[in-house]
């Protein structure tokens, strides 16, 4: 979209991006700003010029990028993805590493790392990064001495902003739980394997004096005014909607559809055009709060236990929290946190009822409630049209929902309504139909055997479309096709 109204800076995006990757490791909302702003201090200090402390920032802001892509690989393997990764973050042994350098990496954490670097580097390519963030991000999880994941450069190979970020991340997260002389120690036991020696040399004497400065009541971080031009570019904000998404392969191109469905049951309702478009970005930014739910939860059967639901009524507020901290979507956030409110008082996480939830967010949240009884979970098919129809009726004659929001709503969904696209598909030719509903497939988690019983294919034929789709998109996983695809509209 080019419309500025329906458009942040790429810097915001690179901020909500960042939000969402701390959340879905389990960090504090200012995690990757506080390692962004140590890992310009250590490439400062290491001699770097101005344009490699630009990248070593916006590789340890996009780090965590990947992360709700690898998010159900993540639960398969630590049943926990979020407090599993959290749990790696604070253990003092290497992380992401081969046990035996000489040894074959497990083919779980192989697929985990492959599939993150693989979206955190188009991450950066989409948002017009320069080539050596999107060379770090590609290489995330690589060591000094080769034992890294994949494990296949080592040394000056590395792009040297991966070892600054990885020694910021060290110092961060140490520091903050144990200490900066804890933090340090971890570092030099880190040093000549994960990052070079001459990094924590050169750190170490200002590390005291910089977590200092981190932990003042004013935080030191870098502002939108101080960044170069090429982060004050407008881009359209589906982009964070699709990531948001990656995280449940169920729930593909969701936030995109929360978002047009809120704005065209805006534009029903007679309010201006301004309104709509905080209706839209609300609605595609609503489920950032989701990275902080371990996907097993997600994919739990209802009524979850106390304890579970306890964690899902706290998504809008971390919505608000990390949202609302970005100066250019403070005002969506404020109205996507009211994406799960009720206007009964029944909904969370506030509990707000009647006139104190603005009309925007009663929007949002009926979109939401309705892209909700449409979309299918691993435990049940998504309802029929007449189902979900039943179903708002029964929450507005309730009043869980405004009786006009839900008529212009359901006016917006019924069958002859006309819909404005939220933005025109790039038409991709080299796709064949075949590929295109192969993509569409995989993109919701299917496996082979899965999309060739929908499609009446056999599983060779399926793989053989998966590669041919990969080629035709530049991607090597699943989740990087899904993200191309839905960037480019194609799903």
């Amino acid at each position: 979209m080019s419309d500025d109204t329906t458009t942040i800076t790429v810097f915001d995006a690179v901020r909500a991006l960042a939000f969402i990757g701390d959340l879905s490791m389990g960090q504090p909302t200012d995690h990757s700003l506080r390692t962004a702003w140590l890992a310009g201090k250590i490439a400062a200090g290491a001699g770097c010029d101005a344009s490699q402390v630009e990248a070593v920032r916006h590789v340890a802001l996009l780090r965590w990028s990947g992360c709700t892509a690898n998010a159900q690989e993540f639960a398969d393997f630590l049943e926990d993805d979020v407090q599993g990764r959290q749990a790696l973050l604070a253990s003092r042994a290497p992380r992401m590493r081969r046990p035996h350098i000489s040894g074959p990496v497990p083919d779980a954490v192989l697929a985990m790392a492959d599939i993150h670097c693989e979206i955190a580097g188009d991450i950066a390519n989409t948002l017009g990064l320069s080539r050596e963030t999107e060379a770090a991000l590609r290489a995330v999880f690589e060591a000094y001495d080769g034992s890294g994941v994949p494990g296949v450069l080592q040394g000056e190979e590395v792009p040297l902003a991966t070892y600054v970020v990885a020694l910021a991340s060290d110092l961060e997260i140490f520091g903050r739980l144990y200490g900066i002389d804890e933090a340090l120690t971890v570092a030099r036991g880190r040093a000549g394997s994960l990052y070079p020696a001459f990094l924590v040399d050169a750190s170490a004497p200002c590390a005291a004096t910089w977590m200092k400065e981190l932990d003042s009541p004013v935080a030191p971080w870098t502002e939108p005014a101080d960044q170069p031009a090429s982060m004050l570019r407008r881009m359209g904000l589906e982009l964070v909607g699709d990531v948001i998404d990656l995280k449940l392969p169920w729930m593909t191109g969701y936030s995109r559809r929360v978002a047009q469905l809120a704005r065209d049951c805006s534009a029903r309702l007679g309010l201006d055009e301004a309104t709509c478009h905080l209706a839209y970005k609300a609605g595609l930014i609503h489920g950032i709060g989701r990275a902080a739910v371990p996907n097993a939860i997600w994919n739990a059967p209802e009524p979850l236990p106390a304890s579970s639901l306890e964690r899902v009524r706290l998504v809008p507020y971390w919505t608000s929290r990390a949202a609302g901290q970005i100066d250019g979507l403070a005002a969506e956030a404020e109205i996507a946190s009211f994406a799960f409110e009720r206007r009964d008082g029944s909904g969370h996480f506030r509990g707000r009822s009647g006139s104190a939830m603005p009309l925007e967010g009663q929007i949002v949240a009926a979109a939401e409630q309705w892209q909700s009884h449409r979309t299918r979970r691993p435990w049940r098919p998504e309802l029929t049209e007449a189902q979900a129809l039943d179903c708002m009726k029964e929450d507005a004659k309730a009043g869980r929902f405004d009786q006009e929001v839900v008529t212009a709503l359901l006016a917006c969904v019924l069958p002859g309504s006309a819909s404005k696209p939220v933005a025109p598909a790039q038409v991709d030719a080299s796709l064949s139909q075949r590929e295109l509903e192969v993509l569409r497939c995989i993109s919701q988690g299917h496996n082979t055997k899965e999309v060739a019983r929908v499609l009446g294919i056999s599983p060779s034929t399926v793989r053989t479309h998966v590669e041919r789709v990969f080629q035709k998109l530049g991607c090597t996983t699943r989740a990087a096709a899904t993200l191309k695809a839905a960037t480019r509209g194609l799903i």
